[in-house]
């Protein structure tokens, strides 16, 4: 190499070097545009019947399926990372067709519920409100005729999200994708005096490919047929607008799209066009595969684990559920 390419002054004429603002971590971190904090994660929780049960996904590493006593260590442990909020799915012993251990009072929901407003009161706690986990089918609501019966299912959701704002959740979540829910949702808890108990809507919940460990984790895969006739397709993004306005104007809080890595132009349509707090869920096999390839050395798994949920709040949401969201508020301190 000629040395004279190390010494000679540069005869560029540059009044503006990029470069200059990337020289050090110190003035890299002053310049950036997108910051992550723990305040922004929720910690997707699978809460089971039984106690001192913590039973590992295979799919999941790391992620378990807990009695209510291990989901409160666990989420109490959340907190000591700087996470607030935690998103709990039930995983009961009893299903039937019709999915009625959704509103137990009893059920794992309901009473992970109380036992973690009692334990550590200042953690928000949201609930997914479905049936998926519930029927002995594993769709996402009741079966008439070998179709999900939008107008009955609805009235089970109801049920479900009252009694989870009964035990003391601060927010419910519908999942289901049927139409109608969330103004009924709405209409039921401000008529119960729980006008206080937000909602969030999984406004726009693409038919996805990316599930598959959840379905082993929630024991809700569907026993025939599929989810297409409610969730949405996944080459649609101008749907997606609909459903989240239709969901905003029936009272909707928080809307939130999911997945998330595969959905990011839609995140961040939903964003610009309703500038209201927008969710994303990294769902299962987006954190599967980063595990996977991180575990065959393919991937530096703090980077990219990172470097995706930046993209995320990058692309427009306030909030991202994540199972990640120990490691990545770990990670930021």
């Amino acid at each position: 190499m000629n040395p004279t390419l190390h010494t000679a002054k540069s005869t560029l004429k540059l009044t503006r070097r990029l470069r200059r603002l990337r020289s050090s971590a110190a003035m890299r971190a002053m310049v950036r545009e997108t910051r992550l904090t723990p305040d922004m994660f929720v910690l997707p929780l699978f809460v089971c019947e039984g106690e001192g049960v913590r039973r590992e996904v295979s799919s999941m590493p790391g992620v378990f399926n807990l009695s209510v006593d291990e989901a409160v260590r666990e989420a109490t442990a959340a907190m000591g990372d700087g996470i607030r909020a935690v998103l709990l799915f039930g995983l009961p012993d009893e299903k039937d067709d019709i999915g009625s251990s959704a509103f137990d009072p009893e059920g794992p929901v309901q009473s992970a519920v109380r036992a973690l407003k009692a334990a550590a009161p200042e953690m928000l706690v949201i609930t997914d409100v479905c049936l998926c986990e519930y029927t002995d089918h594993g769709h996402c609501g009741i079966v008439i005729d070998d179709e999900i019966a939008n107008d009955q299912t609805v009235e089970q959701l109801v049920r479900t999200a009252v009694s989870h704002a009964a035990a003391g959740a601060d927010i419910v979540a519908p999942s289901d994708m049927m139409d109608g829910r969330v103004g009924a949702i709405r209409h039921a808890l401000d008529e119960r005096s729980f006008e206080n108990v937000a909602v969030m809507s999984y406004a726009a919940k693409y038919c996805s490919a990316f599930y598959g460990p959840f379905r082993e984790a929630a024991a809700s895969a569907p026993k025939f047929g599929d989810r297409r006739s409610h969730q949405m397709d996944p080459a649609n993004a101008l749907e997606a607008l609909r459903e989240v306005e239709q969901d905003i104007e029936e009272g909707a809080d928080i809307v939130m799209v999911k997945p998330a890595l595969p959905y990011l132009d839609v995140i961040m349509r939903v964003k610009e066009r309703f500038q209201y707090p927008t969710a994303a869920y990294q769902v299962s096999g987006e954190y599967a595969m980063l595990k996977a390839a991180a575990r065959n050395g393919w991937i530096d798994e703090q980077r990219a684990m990172l470097e995706s949920l930046t993209a995320i709040h990058r692309a427009g949401a306030d909030i991202i559920i994540t199972y990640y969201a120990r490691e990545a508020a770990r990670a930021l301190r």
